[in-house]
């Protein structure tokens, strides 16, 4: 059987809120999938078997209508059943309902209510996977990693995601409080905050001295367009300061949850002139895929230092991974996620849709990231204070193993800038508390310019500053769009 799609990468399933990271891949037209898979002869696949134990599904499902504490629906018992086949598979893999569906349609389409949070059901629990940047959750200080445990004072155990999420939707301008606890220090905070329209601005750009930096906020359909766009105009910029010319880029993939996998090629096809960026390898071997640059550098070979963190995953590792084995990039932070697989969303009529784990993906040298992340070439940490602490694929239960492709040991490069040994791991004690607001406190894009000059020549950068000039790529007109035609 033949996927043709456009491909996704988030890590959880979207409802409401936002939800991230992983790859999807929408097929062409509800229906056109489902059919033929469900409507299989069961003779072929140990029918006896198979009739027994759907028997006994039939079974169960009689005993709790009978006996249950108050009267079940057989829509709702069904519903859970098809939750918990799916959504055991892997921590990528979900069934939606059409209402939820119909909320991930929302998501995609860039603008929706809520408070900008990146959640996922882990064991049983919703977890912040990232805040959204400029959004009520991010300004309130939600963290990548709290766990989520009350919703105006209300506790949310046992509550599905769904559930939980939509608890968190309202109307905009209404006031909620939630409560978390941070893994990493123990504590139990409390937020309040008013829901909002979320508008995503996935880019976000300024000029620092002769130095691009583009922070790419997730791999929606316009991405890529609006990177090209903030690029153009940095430049033009650059040409009216004093070295007259762009002279390096950061690009910032931090706290990226992941999005559309063509947008991932399109963006690393931007940066490498040839080669592979990255494939794809499932069950069928008819759906393996590789996608290679086409001899287009839109910055024609500057240098480049990407900005990842824990939060980068999916799309992010791809684009990530892709420009660290062609060597066009040098990796500055801290270990990414860890996602290395391919989700596909299979729409079943007008019933709901199918996120279903259907492949990994592979680097340039080959390499499946899943539950291991990339390394980066520079390790910094985000603050003083950070222990180490993450939360990654590795960390997420019934996780996808990591099998096939290149188990060799990474080559240390040996084609860093001299400055790379002296940068170092972590802020001072006296480094100010870290807002991605306020450039002067970012340490990690602070240790980024000095790399990027460096890599260009200039000696003594000047550091990024508050005020330094920023060029934001206009958000294009976002709707919410059909399944995409295919790609090949």
């Amino acid at each position: 059987m033949k996927f043709r799609t456009g491909l996704l990468l988030g890590t959880a399933f979207l409802a409401g809120l936002a939800v991230g990271p992983g790859a999807l891949r929408l097929v062409g037209s509800a229906g056109s999938f489902p059919t033929a898979a469900i409507a299989r002869d069961v003779s072929h696949d140990n029918s006896a078997e198979t009739v027994r134990l759907l028997t006994l599904l039939g079974t169960v499902m009689d005993v709790v209508k009978a006996e249950y504490v108050h009267p079940v629906t057989d829509k709702d018992l069904i519903n859970n059943a098809l939750d918990g086949m799916v959504g055991e598979l892997d921590p990528h893999s979900s069934y939606m309902t059409a209402a939820q569906f119909k909320d991930m349609q929302t998501e995609i389409s860039g603008k929706f209510g809520g408070l900008g949070l990146q959640v996922q059901a882990e064991s049983g629990h919703v977890r912040v996977v990232s805040p959204i940047d400029g959004t009520p959750a991010a300004r309130a200080g939600i963290q990548t990693g709290d766990f989520i445990t009350m919703v105006d004072h209300k506790s949310i155990d046992g509550l599905t995601l769904d559930q939980a999420v939509r608890k968190m939707r309202g109307d905009p301008g209404t006031s909620i409080s939630l409560t978390v606890v941070r893994p990493k220090t123990g504590k139990t905070l409390t937020f309040d905050m008013k829901r909002e329209i979320v508008h995503v601005q996935i880019v976000r750009s300024a000029l620092y001295g002769s130095t691009a930096y583009i922070r790419l906020t997730e791999f929606d359909d316009d991405l890529e367009g609006a990177m090209h766009a903030a690029f153009d105009k940095l430049k033009a910029e650059a040409a009216k300061s004093p070295a007259h010319k762009l002279t390096g880029i950061i690009l910032d993939l931090r706290s990226n949850p992941g999005g559309k996998l063509d947008q991932a090629i399109a963006v690393s096809d931007d940066f490498i002139k040839e080669g592979e960026i990255v494939s794809i390898r499932g069950r069928h071997a008819e759906n393996n895929q590789r996608w290679d640059a086409r001899g287009t550098d839109i910055t024609n070979g500057l240098p480049i230092v990407v900005l990842t963190n824990g939060g980068s995953a999916s799309a992010s590792e791809i684009v990530a991974g892709a420009l660290k084995d062609h060597r066009r990039a040098v990796i500055l932070g801290e270990k990414t996620f860890g996602k290395g697989s391919v989700q596909t969303l299979i729409p079943i009529g007008d019933q709901g849709a199918v996120r279903l784990t259907t492949a990994r993906y592979y680097t340039p040298s080959g390499r499946s990231i899943q539950g291991l992340g990339i390394t980066p070439d520079i390790p910094v940490a985000e603050t003083k204070d950070d222990d180490a602490y993450g939360y990654r694929e590795a960390d997420l239960s019934h996780i996808l193993t990591n099998v096939g492709g290149n188990r060799t040991a990474e080559t240390p490069r040996t084609d860093l800038p001299p400055i790379s040994k002296s940068i170092p791991k972590a802020p001072p004690a006296d480094w100010p508390k870290f807002d991605l607001t306020k450039p002067a406190t970012d340490f990690q894009l602070q240790q980024a310019i000095k790399v990027v000059n460096a890599m260009a020549g200039i000696s003594n950068p000047a550091p990024a500053v508050e005020q330094a000039t920023e060029v934001k790529a206009p958000p294009a007109d976002k709707k919410a769009a059909p399944a995409p035609a295919p790609t090949h």
